[in-house]
């Protein structure tokens, strides 16, 4: 009895200990469930869950055309769950051979056998993460989730893909520093269209969920608090990506001659005040020239002689001159205190009109007429330099804009000198596009425009908003003044300065500019080294214009350095191209033959082909890039072959091209052709640069 009640005793504790855990873990359960389900769920989103966020598309920046300047083509990571859920063994033993056999051709780094073994192995070990291969572009990607296995998708063939948006620029440097750039950090700055409108082109960012995966790596899941994120607008700017080629290649032409440190060119459309073009190259340390600075909107220096034209207009509103006026300017130097005022003419132009003084860039003349005059009221002076908007800011759409700076008497700096100096360009700063803006207004009849780079905002292809041409004063002067202005540019051209730029096709009105360089505590001279910045700035044709340009070369080391040689012959290559291959085929002034280029239209294609025919033709040609498919541009008597990139996943441009090289390239990239017409092709649809899916046609017009 006694064993027996030890036996029910023993029992019972078992039996009320198991009693008391079952209790107690059900009392826990509860607790979990109900009292403390919110401090472990949100442990678990922790843990397990987090949401990140999803980068929206950054919009693309667009030429006048819509042609792309910059756009985000995305690259993709790809893994491999090896262990997803869904993926049967049958999937797994039936899709093997063929998915490593198409990895080999597609991805590289292993053999179709290698790849086999690693993903096998990977699989044995249960890997949910397994890397294929990183920065995959968009057409190698599509290829690649059509393989065995990866065709099921992620959950049944366990596909994983990260996507990343790159930004590309489909014209290599053509306008790059305009275009801009955006970098991240406590040094991060925003530069060109890219910065002045990242709020349009950002779009909004979405949110994913991500689950943890064992290892510790994340992959996104399908929920229900998934936003998405919604893409950039589009940013369409002034641009003319044919004229930018035009305009870049002749600045770097004359950079290289010359072995000038930096230059810039810019083309402006005078009615409007869009930039049509607009080139920055720099000297960099390995002996090639780049895009880095934007100086023709941020560096302010002593323009020199293209400051005559308002300093001399400023006179003539006033009235204390006219252009027929005689002015002695004697055996071609002056002397103002302790300064010696020269003349380029070493025995100096005797007795000129004001107009002449003007054509012939005379130093000693202008100083003369605006210090004689102004030299017991300066005030006056600069009052109307002022009211010809000349000292301030163009309020640009891009930022960086430098301030121009026309001291005032009485400023800490002024002196004796300084109307003398300021007259032919010294003692005050502009940057290259203020003074543009000002000649431009003299070719507009004296409205002053204000530069435009960006002309709409597009969402989808749909218009949501648009930035119409800005007038920033009506006149700079009255009319009288600003036709006596046309005529002495006109004069500078046909027999001033700068007739090595006339031509029997088209007049160019405009004035040449050569001012030594300040060289901070030396002055302008450093021992016996001085340093000069060569410019031309004017509009074309001088009788209707629809253009005006100006070109700067700083510092050229060759010996020479006058604003005719150096920027003048960039201003004259721009100005031929532009009448040749623009509005101007459709414009011809009464009496006057179109302009012809001087070498032969080979049209684009496959470079080996184009190598042939100019070599048969004995015709000059320069190779600037190693691509198969190129594109011809004239350059007075040389034709230069440029290539023609050809972007994953972007619509390439075949514009110039036989329709036999057109269908080769637009098949080969999955697209389908319709064509009408022949010759070679003059349009196309839908246009360079745009996205694209495999079967998607492109028309293209030929011409007749």
């Amino acid at each position: 009895m006694a064993v027996r009640d030890e036996i029910v005793w023993r029992s019972g504790v078992v039996y009320i200990v198991i009693a008391s855990l079952a209790v107690a873990i059900l009392v826990r359960i509860l607790i979990l469930q109900y009292i403390q389900h919110g401090k472990w769920a949100a442990m678990a989103e922790k843990y397990v869950y987090k949401t990140a966020e999803v980068q929206a598309n950054r919009g693309d920046i667009l030429t006048i055309d819509g042609r792309l300047l910059a756009s985000s083509v995305p690259y993709y990571t790809i893994y491999m769950d090896t262990r997803s859920s869904g993926m049967t063994r049958e999937t797994w033993s039936n899709g093997i051979s063929g998915l490593s056999a198409g990895l080999a051709r597609l991805a590289g780094v292993h053999s179709a056998e290698g790849w086999r073994t690693v993903i096998t192995e990977a699989r044995k070990k249960g890997d949910r993460y397994f890397l294929i291969k990183k920065k995959v572009d968009y057409e190698t990607f599509r290829k690649i989730k059509e393989l065995p296995i990866f065709k099921e998708g992620q959950f049944r063939g366990g596909l994983l893909a990260q996507v990343e948006n790159k930004r590309v620029l489909p014209n290599s440097d053509l306008a790059k520093r305009t275009i801009g750039y955006l970098t991240q950090g406590i040094e991060g700055n925003m530069v060109g269209v890219e910065g002045a409108f990242d709020a349009d082109l950002a779009g909004k960012n979405g949110v994913a969920v991500m689950q943890r995966l064992t290892g510790g790596d994340w992959i996104t899941v399908e929920d229900a608090s998934n936003v998405e994120s919604r893409d950039g607008n589009d940013v369409v700017t002034t641009l003319d990506i044919d004229l930018q080629d035009v305009a870049s290649t002749a600045l770097l032409n004359q950079l290289r001659r010359n072995d000038a440190h930096h230059g810039c060119a810019i083309l402006m459309e005078v009615k409007t005040g869009d930039i049509k073009a607009i080139a920055n190259l720099e000297l960099g340390s390995d002996g090639n020239y780049y895009e880095t600075y934007n100086y023709a909107v941020g560096e302010s220096t002593e323009p020199g002689s293209t400051f005559k034209l308002p300093a001399l207009m400023a006179a003539i509103e006033d009235g204390v001159v006219d252009t027929g006026d005689i002015v002695d300017t004697g055996s071609g130097s002056v002397k103002y205190f302790d300064k010696v005022i020269h003349d380029t003419k070493e025995d100096g132009y005797g007795k000129i009109t004001v107009k002449q003084v003007f054509e012939k860039s005379s130093n000693v003349g202008t100083s003369k007429i605006i210090y004689e005059h102004y030299k017991s009221n300066p005030k006056a002076f600069i009052d109307r330099l002022y009211a010809m908007k000349l000292n301030d800011k163009l309020d640009l759409q891009l930022k960086g804009e430098a301030p121009p700076l026309i001291r005032y008497p009485g400023d800490k700096l002024w002196s004796g000198l300084s109307l003398a100096m300021m007259s032919h360009g010294y003692e005050i700063q502009l940057t290259p596009l203020q003074i543009l803006t000002f000649y431009n207004a003299v070719a507009n009849n004296g409205r002053m425009m204000r530069p435009r780079f960006v002309s709409a905002i597009l969402h989808n292809g749909s218009e949501v908003k648009s930035y119409d041409p800005s007038v920033i004063v009506n006149s700079i002067a009255s009319r009288s003044t600003v036709r006596k202005a046309q005529k002495m540019m006109e004069g500078v051209v046909e027999h001033g300065t700068a007739t090595n730029l006339k031509n029997s096709n088209y007049k160019i009105a405009g004035k040449t500019g050569t001012a030594q360089i300040a060289r901070g505590k030396h002055g302008y001279k450093d021992g016996e080294a001085v340093t000069y910045q060569a410019s031309f700035v004017g509009y074309f044709p001088a009788e209707n214009p629809k253009y005006s340009c100006m070109v700067v070369v700083n510092s050229p080391s060759n010996g020479v350095y006058y604003g005719n040689l150096v920027a003048g012959t960039v201003f004259k290559e721009i100005s031929d191209k532009v009448y040749s291959t623009t509005f101007f085929r459709e414009y011809t002034p009464d009496g006057v033959a179109e302009v012809k280029p001087s070498a032969p239209d080979a049209g684009n294609g496959y470079r080996d082909d184009i190598n042939e025919v100019l070599k048969n033709l004995d015709v000059r040609y320069k190779r600037t890039a190693d691509d198969d498919w190129v594109a011809t541009r004239e350059s007075g008597d040389t034709v230069r072959l440029a290539g023609v990139k050809m972007l994953e996943g972007l619509v390439p441009d075949v514009r110039g091209m036989s329709l036999r090289d057109a269908v080769y390239i637009l098949e080969n990239s999955g697209l389908r052709v319709k064509f009408t017409g022949k010759g070679r092709v003059r349009s196309q649809s839908p246009g360079h640069g745009a996205r694209y899916t495999t079967g998607t046609v492109v028309s293209l017009e030929m011409s007749m």
